[in-house]
């Protein structure tokens, strides 16, 4: 049932019904202990404004068209009213940042307005990040800027859609006022427009939420929060028990790191890069979760992260992540030793987990090849050697895994040429081609509809043609053994391997163009990356490399976390 006044929806606000509350009223930053969350109001803005929303989200939660295009609505979810039914809070947590145990940290610029009963059944947590100051603010204002929340509202539907477990946006408004921000922290702060993304989620619970009880020595509170986490995200563990007991909590764990493994294996699909993978920044239910300093993997560098703090270290790099969710997963693990009382379970978890996920990465990689599970030595070494080859050579791995589909497997005893993977050639770099491009030039290709202008034949290094003909005589050798017909490798793989991703440039156009007061290309992305697995004619432009222009330019290539 979709609802055209807001104040009809149905709102059960669990949360801050039954687990403890911070005893405190007054929205001041400070510790806060002995508690899960604090009780906190949104900040009015000045003049709030709607300026996207994903009808997905709206539906989801029972909204209509005619309550989203309302002006309450606006006023709603840019944090300057709220419905009677609500009961906003922020939620406290601490976490691992970069390695290091940073105590209390918290919704600092999130606010839960409150948990909505959906049409389906499911309860959803509506969150508003950017409305302002909380207990957990530290020295900031609460607030966020349209550049960031473009980025937020854009990539939580473009992962939704990718098949990528993710909390969603409902909507992207403007407030009306200035934010100032020093996005490089380097001394250069200037104001920008602020605005509001309203996530949505069946939960907002992450690793930390369970580190910072268990760090303080807070045992109920954290057998609270377990408790409930188990009665609403993982009834199913309960088996007719009263309560949850050791065994449990343990397959708690075990579950939280299965869908861990498998968003991992995801990000690495689609060659995404989260950019902090703090604990704080991990979801109990393996959701892709705040999204700050992200990129694409474009060109194929396993060492590249987004992230200007991590530039340094590369801790949360492409090719690291498997690695640090593993780590993050001890860290929890660890926050459960006080329940469970016994070690030895969980640490069979955390040694299971490299194998859990590289089976995992095997069917992962199976399908992005169109070979089905990769279940041999010789398959995974196939992938590997693949993936090593891309390294080598600056090359779109996006492009290159969807045009892979595009070359035909030879029959048997038929030797491939360079001429034959004419395919690929599009997905190669060349910084000596198109160098001359603008992001005006690049802004007006996609307004119409322009293919992305460059070489038909790039230059690739004679060494590298070489080896990649011989991994493909190999790869075609595997496909012809595989059960799947032409057709079926071709499904596979296009259904892995998407053809439109949203492009650290693509997300940074947009952001310009809604800086200047229009946001069409935020709506036209959000409708591009709506079908990511489709070839969608009319719209090549938003599939092209990425143009030389962005190579280096802030928003493009690197951003901080206050992107």
């Amino acid at each position: 049932m979709q609802h055209d006044d807001l104040n009809q929806l149905t709102f059960n606000n669990r949360f801050v019904r039954e687990l403890p509350a911070d005893p405190q009223a007054m929205n001041l930053t400070r510790p806060v202990h002995g508690a899960c969350f604090s009780r906190v109001m949104p900040t009015a803005t000045s003049a709030p404004k709607l300026i996207a929303h994903a009808t997905e989200v709206a539906d989801l939660i029972g909204v209509s068209e005619a309550a989203v295009q309302s002006d309450h609505f606006a006023q709603v979810f840019a944090g300057s009213a709220t419905l009677d039914a609500m009961d906003p809070f922020a939620m406290t947590y601490g976490g691992h940042q970069f390695g290091t145990w940073a105590g209390q940290l918290g919704d600092g610029r999130a606010i839960n307005l409150g948990e909505v009963v959906c049409p389906d059944g499911k309860v959803r947590t509506l969150q508003l990040k950017g409305a302002g100051p909380t207990p957990y603010s530290r020295t900031a204002d609460g607030r966020a800027v349209l550049r960031s929340s473009v980025r937020e509202f854009l990539c939580s539907e473009a992962m939704f859609h990718l098949g990528v477990s993710t909390t969603r946006a409902l909507s992207l408004c403007l407030t009306g006022d200035a934010v100032m921000r020093d996005m490089f922290y380097d001394g250069h702060p200037g104001d920008e427009p602020g605005a509001v993304v309203c996530r949505v989620s069946e939960s907002f619970v992450r690793f930390g939420s369970f580190e910072l009880p268990a760090s303080r020595g807070e045992v109920e509170v954290l057998r609270e929060l377990a408790d409930r986490t188990i009665e609403w995200h993982f009834p199913h563990l309960m088996q007719g028990k009263s309560q949850p007991d050791a065994s449990t909590y343990v397959a708690m764990f075990h579950e939280v790191a299965d869908s861990t493994a498998t968003m991992i294996v995801d990000w690495m699909r689609v060659g995404f890069v989260h950019g902090v993978m703090n604990t704080d920044n991990m979801s109990i239910l393996g959701q892709t979760i705040d999204y700050g300093p992200y990129g694409w993997l474009e060109d194929f560098n396993p060492a590249w992260t987004p992230n200007t703090t991590d530039a340094g270290r590369a801790r949360y790099a492409y090719g690291e992540q498997p690695k640090i969710g593993l780590w993050n997963l001890i860290k929890l693990g660890n926050a459960l030793v006080p329940l469970v009382e016994d070690v030895d379970p969980l640490s069979k978890i955390v040694e299971g987990y490299q194998d859990l996920y590289s089976a995992k990465w095997r069917v992962m990689m199976g399908d992005k090849l169109g070979l089905g599970v990769l279940d041999d030595e010789a398959g995974t070494e196939l992938a590997q050697d693949l993936l090593a080859l891309l390294s080598e050579v600056e090359t779109d791995m996006t492009i290159f895994f969807r045009q892979l589909a595009r070359v035909p497997i030879p029959a048997e005893g038929t030797a491939s040429t360079w001429s034959d993977l004419k395919p690929l050639l599009e997905a190669f770099y060349d910084p000596s081609q198109g160098a001359d491009e603008t992001s005006q030039d690049s802004m007006e290709r996609l307004a119409g509809g322009i293919d992305h202008p460059g070489p038909a034949t790039p230059s690739v290094p004679e060494a590298h043609r070489t080896n990649l003909i011989a991994w493909f005589q190999r790869y075609a050798q595997s496909a012809r053994a595989s059960s799947l017909t032409e057709e079926e490798r071709v499904q596979t793989m296009d259904a892995a391997n998407p053809k439109y991703v949203l492009r650290n440039y693509l997300a940074q156009l947009a952001i310009d163009k809604s800086a200047e007061g229009d946001h069409s290309l935020v709506q036209e992305l959000l409708e591009v990356l709506r079908r990511p697995y489709d070839e969608q004619p009319n719209r090549q432009a938003f599939a092209a490399k990425r143009p030389e222009w962005a190579r280096h330019r802030p928003g493009c290539s690197m951003l901080s976390c206050s992107s």
